[in-house]
């Protein structure tokens, strides 16, 4: 059963409230949280002139402000505190907090407890911003008022006045923000599992078991997708608290969806065929799958077919740039994971002039060389895992003798000139960095923007 938001409203109330973090979604929050008359102190390691315009629009409305590379020294006092996701429960600050007797939380998790309309949960490792992309395409075409959030679309907890009983709300959601969960969607859904974020996470372990909060708390009538073809999902199956449904590109599946003799079919019935699907490679044919899966009791084979036919994708995912000179060129900027650059390689008919290479999440590279090579024709790498990965295509060469042509480079402008100087017609050149962007990037949308701004620059 729902909590009603009024008790939140209640509760909030005078309340001496911490927000850590002044990011995106929290920006929104703070505001929010001074509409509910909470006392709010806003923290951030960001000092006043980065934040200077955050500063003069919320001090007038009584907010205070504890900024700088000590800015947790002070966390201390607050009755409630709603922490930035990527902020770790053990942290030293925030468990002296609990120790106090602080109530602390964070802007999703208070969403999910007091949403009044049906939620769709998705996370995974891979493929979660597509399939969150089609699940609440789905919704739309089928007449829903659907609303999308968690790491894409707009913060929704602002919102949940807005939202209905019978709209639908589709979430995407990240191990960080499922670490503390103790409610779960209405319906949720996991597209695969694989090391990821593990510079964050304390081990394989912990991160598999954060994943698992999105169904650890639902009700008998709640519904779990997982994908069979995954070994940790699938390892999953028999865990559920409610109906189960799955997927497979390999398998008929009675209850989910499935890939059989080049067709995409849901409990049995055909939506379409895969030459019919506007999106490149087998791994888009598992996120249709897994929407399917989720939304089949409540969205029509018609309205399924009508978007695996018009769903173009999502930016920086093989979002296709442009061609010159006979050469295609791919962004693919959110491939921030060896595995994911795998599938993202697979998409393509040829092996492609692979740009890899970032911010090392201490994963270990050995399957981009190992399960990878066939598909890369030249291998151009930069930023701070360039080494590691060379040591992974080095130990390719040691043990198969099979060995990838590598370029060394020292920036994102420099891998697009080699790449342009090194491709002749009908090659394919993809950035698909294997590696999140925080070497030399703020996040992987601006990576993608800026590799797709040096491409349409070239002569």
């Amino acid at each position: 059963m729902k909590k009603n938001f009024k008790e939140f409203k209640e509760f909030i109330k005078n309340k001496n409230v911490a927000v850590v973090g002044i990011g995106v979604s929290n920006i929104p929050l703070i505001e929010f949280l001074v509409e509910l008359n909470a006392k709010v102190t806003a923290f951030d390691k960001k000092n006043s002139e980065e934040l200077e315009e955050v500063i003069s629009k919320f001090s007038p409305k009584g907010v205070d402000f504890q900024l700088g590379k000590d800015y947790l020294n002070n966390l201390r006092g607050f009755e409630v505190i709603f922490k930035t996701p990527s902020m770790r429960i053990d942290s030293e600050a925030l468990v002296a907090a609990k120790e106090e007797g602080a109530y602390i939380t964070s802007e999703m998790e208070e969403f999910v407890r007091y949403c009044p309309a049906k939620v769709y949960g998705i996370t995974g490792s891979d493929g979660k911003t597509t399939t969150t992309s089609v699940i609440f395409r789905l919704l739309k075409e089928e007449g829903y008022n659907a609303w999308v959030g968690g790491n894409i679309g707009t913060p929704l907890f602002t919102k949940i006045e807005e939202i209905k009983p019978e709209d639908r709300v589709v979430l995407e959601l990240s191990s960080f923000q499922l670490m503390t969960m103790t409610d779960s969607p209405d319906v949720s859904l996991i597209t695969n599992l694989s090391p990821n974020h593990l510079d964050m996470h304390k081990g394989m372990n912990e991160y598999v078991e954060a994943k698992k909060n999105i169904f650890k708390y639902q009700s008998k009538e709640s519904l779990l997708v997982l994908n069979e073809e995954n070994d940790i999902t699938a390892s999953m199956i028999g865990e559920q608290q409610g109906k189960l449904y799955t997927f497979s590109i390999k398998e008929e599946v009675a209850q989910g969806a499935y890939f059989k003799e080049n067709n995409l079919y849901v409990k049995g019935l055909k939506v379409c065929n895969k030459k019919e699907v506007k999106l490149k490679g087998m791994y888009n044919i598992d996120n249709l799958l897994a929407a399917f899966a989720a939304t089949c009791d409540e969205v029509s084979i018609e309205t399924m077919r009508k978007v695996a036919m018009s769903f173009t994708g999502v930016e920086h995912r093989n979002e296709f740039v442009r061609e010159l000179d006979g050469v295609e060129y791919y962004n693919n900027s959110i491939a921030s994971s060896p595995t994911r650059t795998v599938a993202s390689l697979l998409s393509f008919d040829n092996p492609v002039i692979l740009l890899a290479g970032g911010y090392d999440k201490n994963l270990p590279f050995e399957p981009l060389a190992f399960e990878g090579y066939e598909k890369i024709k030249y291998l151009i790498l930069l930023g701070a895992t360039k080494n590691k990965i060379k040591a992974a295509f080095d130990l390719l060469k040691e043990e198969k003798g099979i060995e990838v042509p590598i370029y060394m480079v020292e920036s994102l402008e420099e891998a697009v000139n080699k790449a342009r100087e090194i491709s002749i017609e009908g090659d394919v050149v993809a950035l698909a960095p294997a590696c999140a962007s925080f070497d030399m990037f703020p996040n992987f949308e601006i990576r993608g923007n800026r590799f797709k701004e040096l491409v349409n620059n070239l002569k």
